[in-house]
């Protein structure tokens, strides 16, 4: 499927290049599954904010006791426009050295130039990346239309020597990627899907259904609305509440895979108010706060983000505790 006003908005470089790139990686992107549930991992700061590795690691250790598909390392739970370019490669490189070989690293890359997000891209890769997580660049977001977007990821994805994931996460970046761009995207044969993280089921089910003979896998961006993601479509899901609900997340995604809507609709009701604390309602600080009580290193935030306060601490426990889990 064509798009051909965007086609016309985008330059002949691009064009042409669509359907060039390297044959090694889009032989990888090809046979690439997604399916799974993945934690976007907290980066554990010391009380000094340097990255706490040893933490870090320990973390991993207690991750790999649970059935995930991988992790996402440098996603928006990372804190990662707060670390250096070499902090974010450094993460990454501890992570794959502790990450069993069958566990997918998804790690994020994205900067706000193409340049930028280009170079750490191989970065990335050199230090053990199996695909990269590139979200829209937003600083100029009113000149980041679909023309722009479309030449950003493919520029990206043509240099890439791994696949790529488009990360859509409206809260942060304060836009969208835009229906027809991903439908356009998806055509590449090295952006192998999206996670999004907007949470409009209908957007969701028309992107699956719009892009269904390219093979495009996408995953939702939250465990809250994860059964209704699944419901039309999504092979699974990049989910802070796993970072502290790993089990329970991943037994949502054998529920519902397995058809056991009854049970998988008790279980994601459940899950909604604590993912939202986590989210939405107190972000980061409220995630690494609620990673404490569960036995992981949250550690703390990195400058300007805030400790929680006692009456914030205490209606993130509420959220959990009146839905049976403390």
């Amino acid at each position: 499927m064509h798009c051909p006003r965007v086609w016309s908005a985008v330059s002949a470089l691009s064009r042409g290049a669509l359907w060039r790139g390297r044959a090694q990686s889009h032989s990888t992107a090809s046979s690439l599954d997604l399916s799974g549930i993945y934690p976007p991992i907290a980066t554990p700061f010391a009380a000094s904010e340097d990255v706490d590795y040893r933490r870090l690691e320990e973390n991993l250790q207690k991750y790999q006791q649970i059935p995930f598909k991988g992790l996402v390392v440098q996603g928006s739970n990372g804190e990662y426009p707060y670390l250096t370019e070499e902090e974010r490669v450094e993460v990454v490189r501890v992570v794959r050295k502790n990450l069993p070989k069958n566990k997918l690293l998804m790690a994020g890359s994205g900067c706000e130039s193409t340049r930028a997000t280009v170079q750490l891209t191989e970065k990335m890769v050199s230090v053990g990346a199996d695909c990269l997580l590139v979200v829209t660049p937003c600083f100029y977001k009113g000149k980041m239309d679909t023309a722009a977007l479309v030449h950003h990821f493919i520029q990206v994805a043509d240099q890439s020597p791994v696949p790529i994931v488009l990360y859509s996460v409206p809260a942060n970046t304060g836009l969208e990627i835009p229906l027809e761009a991903v439908v356009t995207l998806a055509q590449h044969p090295n952006i192998v899907g999206l996670k999004d993280s907007g949470g409009d089921i209908t957007r969701i089910a028309l992107i699956v259904h719009k892009t269904s003979a390219q093979k495009f896998q996408v995953l939702a961006g939250s465990a809250g609305f994860l059964m209704a993601a699944y419901c039309v479509g999504a092979v699974g899901g990049v989910c802070a509440l796993a970072n502290v609900l790993g089990p329970q997340v991943c037994e949502l995604h054998q529920l519902c895979l397995s058809g056991q809507w009854d049970k998988a609709r008790a279980l994601q009701q459940r899950l909604i108010e604590p993912n939202t604390a986590v989210t939405r309602g107190l972000g980061v600080p409220g995630l690494k706060t609620a990673m404490e009580w569960f036995g992981f290193h949250g550690g703390t935030c990195r400058s300007p983000l805030q400790p929680l306060t006692d009456t914030q601490a205490q209606q993130l426990r509420k959220n959990f505790s009146d839905n049976g889990w403390i």
